[in-house]
């Protein structure tokens, strides 16, 4: 009686799905692997009953999910797609070991970028329409000259942490530079992010600031990216980042929240303080202290330098882009 009751629910299945739109596996698969299954001895069945063979037929294998193709054919499709993946490296070069980019989450390969020349593009941290020429003649030497109370304490909070960085760092200025960095991109983010917040509590537009500030950052990000190919940090001074970063990330952060006015005077006079390192930097280029290497290639396309540029280069346009935030953030102190 059992076996009779399963044999018809099994045949009303098997007849709705014949009625369907699809099918999404072979009949012949499934009775195939039923049999091997039974072989093995997965199934307790008597081989004489051809009804209970069927009812282990369809009823073991829907449990595991509809198939739109067999197995072999899968596998094989991934292990090509593996193969030929076209991934990004840390750095933005593809085809570099340690790749860690996704190209698409479809699968499907991205249109191929290529160059004003016709070669192909070979980053993808930054794109050809995200490269730009530095403003060189941007003046260097303005000074927000503080005033209110607010602006005391950001000038002095800023001469104070620049005492101990000097101590630290003395003349190493590669070091200097790549750990300046790491310091100067969160501001950018932390504002843009709070901003970010603020515009969809209060249902408004945040007048360009949010965008402006995520640039900012991602600007001083390439510059890290930058300093990283011509300087190689100690491990000691990587400890040193996580620790200034989680410190000054906090900081920042509810330094904004209290006042964005202050925190924006912090780095105006931070990047009044970037400038004059970097015009240290060049010194001691021009006065042989310091080897005036090749730039490297991710500088030359970012900033579309000249293919024989060299780190002066790279330092003249890093210093414009800190003079540009500079004026920035001394501007958005009084608007924001």
């Amino acid at each position: 009686m059992m076996s009779r009751g399963v044999t018809r629910v099994v045949r009303s299945l098997v007849v709705r799905q014949a009625a369907g739109p699809s099918r999404y596996f072979s009949t012949a698969t499934v009775r195939t692997a039923a049999s091997e299954a039974i072989g093995a001895g997965m199934f307790n069945v008597n081989p004489g009953k051809v009804s209970e063979r069927a009812a282990v037929t369809w009823m073991r294998f829907p449990v595991m999910g509809a198939r739109n193709c067999a197995t072999v054919a899968l596998d094989a499709k991934a292990q090509k797609e593996e193969k030929h993946a076209d991934t990004g490296s840390i750095g933005g070069a593809p085809g570099a070991p340690d790749d860690k980019s996704i190209v698409s989450y479809w699968g499907i390969p991205p249109e191929k970028v290529t160059k004003e020349d016709g070669t192909e593009w070979r980053w993808t941290c930054f794109r050809p329409w995200e490269t730009y020429k530095s403003n060189l003649s941007i003046d260097l030497k303005k000074h927000h000259v503080p005033s209110t109370f607010l602006d005391k304490v950001a000038y002095w909070t800023v001469k104070i942490l620049r005492f101990p960085t000097d101590i630290f760092f003395q003349r190493r200025y590669g070091c200097r530079a790549m750990m300046l960095e790491t310091v100067a991109a969160v501001p950018g983010m932390v504002g843009g992010m709070l901003l970010h917040c603020k515009s969809l509590r209060r249902f408004e537009h945040s007048g360009g600031w949010i965008k402006t500030l995520l640039e900012e950052a991602e600007n001083e990000r390439m510059h890290l990216m930058t300093f990283m190919e011509v300087s190689n940090p100690r491990w000691y001074e990587r400890a040193l980042v996580f620790a200034v970063q989680g410190v000054f990330f906090n900081a920042y952060f509810v330094a904004y929240l209290i006042s964005p006015k202050l925190a924006h005077r912090v780095v105006g006079y931070l990047e009044e303080e970037a400038i004059h390192s970097y015009t240290e930097f060049l010194a001691e280029l021009d006065k042989g202290n310091i080897k005036n290497v090749p730039a490297p290639a991710i500088a030359i396309d970012y900033w579309r330098l000249p293919l024989d540029a060299t780190l002066r280069d790279v330092v003249l346009v890093v210093r414009a882009d800190e003079a540009h935030h500079r004026d920035v953030n001394h501007f958005a102190s009084v608007t924001i």
